[in-house]
């Protein structure tokens, strides 16, 4: 089985460009991958569906008025749930730094010395362990729903990530419980309405445009999903429970849904693409694991293993 590396995007502020390859070196450990914006950009990006772990931010990133308290601000506003780590160009601790930026940020560091830094990308991004067979098999389980039901479109799985925002991309999202001895939270799956219009165009010369049915369409994709993650990680369902359960909110307008945790989101991203047109689309899947999380009760159901093993159950 392949071993995933988790991924996460971070935004660096910082364009001094003196620690450059400190900056390149941790993330490359870390697997963190960075990104940059230009300061007249910064409010756009922060306002789009680009999806962010972390916000690394130089003390002396901005030169406008009010500096780094202010851009700081700024991200607190619109991305409230985005740590924020502030590199700083001389050894500083938090109670070293002014209110009210201190009140924004979640950790201070120094590039000479990531020491501190390391800890701060443990509790804030990687805080979940993941089972590297559980993200293997999300990964392929979804693959091969989805190759079925979007067949031919070609599919392309890219290196699963963990994320912090509470972010909606797309018109159409379906939302799918799961809960086992191990887990309780949530499946999403999100979309742009309009590839799954061709797809059912394609197939139907019936169809009529209707929404209903893309939405039926994308909760046939969910259910079969969750049918295959629940006979490969679950089995038998748990009796029912009626343990706590935790509100969910969404905000159409800012396109923002919360499941009432901090803790980050594990994330597939599926490219999928016409060979024939190239045109291509992309699906996002989250598991939110909001209510229980016990990795260390993580286990496949043995009546899959020993089918692989045996040789009558095999990948393609």
């Amino acid at each position: 089985m392949t071993e995933h590396v988790l991924q996460s995007k971070v935004l660096v502020l910082d364009d001094s460009n003196a620690c450059d390859h400190l900056i390149k070196s941790f993330c490359e450990e870390r697997g963190l991958l960075p990104l940059r914006v230009n300061r007249q950009a910064l409010s756009g990006v922060l306002s789009s569906n680009i999806d962010l772990g972390a916000v690394l931010l130089d003390e002396e990133y901005s030169e406008a008025e009010g500096g780094s308290r202010a851009v700081a601000a700024l991200i607190h506003q619109v991305r409230r749930e985005l740590p924020i780590f502030l590199s700083c160009r001389t050894r500083k601790q938090m109670h070293d730094i002014a209110e009210p930026l201190q009140s924004y940020l979640c950790g201070v560091f120094h590039w000479e010395d990531t020491t501190h830094l390391h800890t701060l990308v443990d509790e804030y991004i990687f805080s979940l362990v993941y089972p590297n067979a559980l993200v293997c098999g999300i990964s392929e389980l979804s693959e091969t729903v989805l190759s079925a039901q979007f067949a031919p479109l070609q599919i392309q799985v890219d290196t699963p990530y963990i994320v912090r925002d509470r972010l909606i991309y797309g018109e159409v999202f379906s939302l799918m419980e799961i809960e086992s001895p191990w887990c309780r939270g949530y499946m999403m799956l999100q979309i742009e309405e309009g590839p799954i219009r061709d797809v059912l165009r394609r197939r139907s010369v019936t169809f009529d445009h209707d929404f209903r049915e893309v939405n039926s369409f994308l909760g046939e994709v969910t259910n079969m999903i969750w049918g295959a993650f629940k006979n490969r990680f679950i089995g038998e369902p748990a009796e029912s429970s009626t343990r706590v359960k935790i509100p969910l909110i969404i905000n159409h307008k800012h396109k923002y849904i919360s499941f009432g945790t901090e803790n980050p989101q594990l994330c597939f991203r599926y490219t999928l693409r016409d060979a024939n047109s190239g045109e291509a689309f992309v699906l996002y899947q989250r598991f939110i694991f909001n209510l229980s999380w016990s990795p260390e009760d993580f286990k496949e159901v043995h009546e899959f293993n020993e089918l692989v093993s045996s040789g009558e159950l095999e990948f393609f």
